[in-house]
């Protein structure tokens, strides 16, 4: 099965406590582009509030990996995070775009590296 992703692999000192702060709105913006923002208002807050708890301790946090089109992934052996789709046809710029430009606003150094065509067994 072929995965297509775009990493955001974070740079320098840059680490997951310096996502803390822009993280519910990456969070949101995603749940919005997808199409799978909560009805309830309090699974959107236990979402986000989840992945905070780790970021704020500077741990990886769980993400976004619930059954969609798009998911936010954040590896175990590597300080980055990423989006993937198993279909070609999903367009996942606009969202790339959106993270990238709300991580260069908070200040955080990373690059973004496309790797469309990973296969998974």
């Amino acid at each position: 099965m072929k995965v297509y992703s775009t990493h955001f692999i974070l740079k320098g000192k840059s680490d997951y406590k310096d996502l803390a702060p822009v993280f519910p709105d990456i969070l949101k913006m995603f749940l919005e582009e997808i199409g799978q923002t909560p009805e309830e208002e309090e699974i959107l807050q236990m979402l986000i509030e989840l992945n905070m708890i780790d970021l704020e301790r500077n741990r990886k946090p769980e993400g976004y990996n619930r059954k969609g089109k798009v998911r936010l992934v954040f590896p175990m052996d590597r300080k980055e995070f990423y989006i993937k789709t198993y279909t070609k046809s999903t367009d996942m710029s606009h969202i790339a775009d959106n993270i990238s430009n709300m991580l260069t606003a908070a200040g955080i150094s990373f690059t973004v590296k496309q790797n469309d065509n990973i296969e998974f067994d």
